[in-house]
């Protein structure tokens, strides 16, 4: 399942500066490690990324620098700034609150409060 454009653009600075802090990384091994690592969930092309990646840099969120790959083609490597590391500290915070919430609101699978959806009537 693939994300609607207004979630991804939400949870997608997470999702990356989750993998940033990891280590260093080029463009299109965060587009790879995203897609992969999430099971299909973040699918997002260059032409998303990059300009995510702009932003959290002007931010101060994320840093890069041009160097020379394995195969010796130059690329930007982005990584996660101090700044970066205390900012994916809160909204991990926040992401937390917010699946908790979901959860008690029977959103999410398996934390269904039964009660709570009888309450309301139909959807």
């Amino acid at each position: 399942m693939k994300l609607e454009r207004e979630m991804m653009r939400g949870a997608g600075p997470t999702a990356v500066m989750q993998l940033l802090l990891n280590g260093e990384m080029y463009g299109y091994e965060i587009v790879e490690a995203l897609s992969s690592r999430s099971d299909g969930v973040f699918e997002l092309g260059q032409s998303t990324l990059y300009p995510m990646l702009y932003n959290l840099e002007s931010k101060g969120i994320v840093s890069s620098k041009e160097k020379e790959g394995p195969n010796g083609r130059r690329r930007r490597y982005y990584r996660l700034t101090v700044k970066g590391k205390k900012k994916l500290d809160t909204d991990r915070e926040q992401w937390t609150a917010v699946i908790k919430g979901l959860g008690a609101l029977g959103v999410t699978r398996g934390t269904a409060n039964p009660g709570l959806a009888m309450e309301g009537g139909a959807c």
